[in-house]
């Protein structure tokens, strides 16, 4: 941040209360002000022109993790394996299945699929699993992240529209944010180099929106990137939600380091409170998505529930299962009740809905 001194925000604020548009400026000076209450505040507010202010919503999904080889070699990552290596692994179908039983046991609605980007496996492999797991439960399939998509397109050496068309047609119903990142592509050039750039992630969202799957909106700071990039990255996903309305939900969290990431602690350090405000101005500036997601599982229940007061109306998942954010050594659970418990201290009522945002119980 190159600002010398702390900008008179106010202004900005009242824009923001009377629902103008925010700019990239705004966005970068509400950064600087450092002013967390007064931002998360006017983010509260936004809120609740979106939501009710006195409901939290959260969903009960299984995330399942189908492979962990990738080709990929990200260098923030400490889930992946290389082809060939020993602790790798393609989950068979039965597997599967049973996390998706177990996930329906529990009150689930939604099984989040994804994986690494493995070099042997062609989309007739996931129009096969897409099929046999509609066929068997009743449950929403959210799967796939971007990068994933195009990565099945080349190995099965067939165009976008074409995957995502065959894919939907076998079961497919939404799309997770995953690989996004940093939109930026110096950023994803030293972090990522082998994965897709920005403007291939946005056009697999572009086409995949337009085609009628709606999607989740992410992104992941803190390994190279300036608070100018994660506006950059915010402007260009409110450009492709101005065409296409098709992100039901944003959410954010922080990179972390740790489980063997080759990353390791070479990245910029973060906090709390740039996580509460990195969230807060995500709201203000992005007010064409209508729901923003805590990340809890990243950031600890306690902030997590700070987040319901900086522009937060969902907690997400209670997570039956999450595996990519455990290997770095990150490992926060919860189980319904206390999901609920969590969002009642806040003074709200818990409310859990599907992946579309529907309510499917008020507790």
């Amino acid at each position: 941040m190159t600002t010398l001194a702390p900008p008179d925000i106010d202004e900005i604020i009242e824009r923001a209360d009377a629902g103008e548009r925010l700019s990239e400026r705004d966005a970068l000076d509400l950064l600087a002000s450092r002013d967390l209450v007064t931002v998360g505040a006017a983010a509260a507010r936004a809120r609740d022109r979106h939501s009710n202010p006195d409901e939290a919503t959260f969903i009960i999904d299984r995330n399942v993790n189908y492979t962990n080889f990738c080709v990929t070699d990200c260098d923030f990552c400490a889930f992946y394996r290389l082809p060939r290596d020993p602790e790798g692994y393609v989950l068979p179908k039965r597997v599967i299945f049973r996390k998706i039983e177990e996930t329906l046991a529990l009150g689930g609605t939604a099984l989040l699929l994804q994986g690494g980007h493995h070099p042997g496996l062609r989309i007739e492999w996931y129009e096969d699993l897409f099929r046999d797991i509609k066929a068997r439960y009743p449950i929403h399939l959210h799967a796939l992240s971007p990068s994933e998509i195009l990565h099945i397109a080349h190995f099965s050496r067939i165009d976008l529209e074409e995957t995502l068309r065959r894919l939907a047609a076998a079961g497919l119903d939404s799309i997770p944010g995953g690989g996004a990142e940093i939109l930026v592509d110096r950023v994803r050039l030293e972090i990522a180099p082998k994965k897709i750039m920005s403007d291939e992630w946005l056009g697999v969202m572009r086409t995949a929106h337009l085609a009628g799957l709606s999607a989740s909106a992410t992104m992941m700071y803190g390994t190279v990137d300036t608070w100018e990039d994660r506006v950059e990255h915010l402007r260009r996903l409110r450009e492709v939600q101005d065409e296409t309305a098709g992100f039901r939900a944003f959410v954010c969290w922080s990179y972390q380091s740790g489980g063997g990431s080759a990353r390791g602690d070479d990245h910029a350090h973060t906090t709390a409170a740039d996580y509460l405000m990195m969230l807060a101005v995500s709201r203000l500036y992005l007010d064409n998505v209508p729901h923003f997601q805590s990340s809890w599982v990243t950031q600890g229940l306690r902030i997590g529930q700070l987040a319901l007061e900086f522009g937060c109306d969902d907690m997400g998942s209670i997570m039956i299962e999450e595996n990519v954010v455990r290997a770095a050594g990150t490992a926060f659970r919860l189980d319904s009740e206390r999901m609920v418990s969590a969002i009642e201290a806040t003074g709200r009522r818990a409310v859990q809905r599907d992946t579309a945002y529907r309510v499917v119980k008020r507790f």
